[in-house]
């Protein structure tokens, strides 16, 4: 399967699943997730596990980091990372 034909479910559920893995307190790289799915095209899938990773946010369900802090990923620039949301 080429990394075009990755659905953004296909995505977004991996990020879940590797977030959820990981636990609350602990942090993925977005290439984590490119890597798995798109194989050795991982490169040409990190904008749309990106993208993934804003609708995440948007739905309350994982945060975006940078350097530790919780940034917004609509505007964050440079390498980041995704992280469970912890439930309330």
């Amino acid at each position: 399967m080429a990394a075009g034909d990755i659905c953004p479910q296909t995505i977004r559920q991996c990020i879940l699943e590797k977030t959820q893995a990981r636990g609350a307190e602990k942090t993925i790289c977005p290439s984590e997730v490119a890597r798995e799915l798109g194989g050795n095209d991982w490169r040409s899938l990190m904008d749309s596990v990106r993208q993934a990773g804003i609708a995440l946010v948007d739905a309350d369900k994982i945060l975006v980091t940078q350097k530790g802090k919780v940034v917004d990923p609509h505007i964050a620039k440079g390498p980041i990372r995704y992280r469970l949301k912890a439930k309330r």
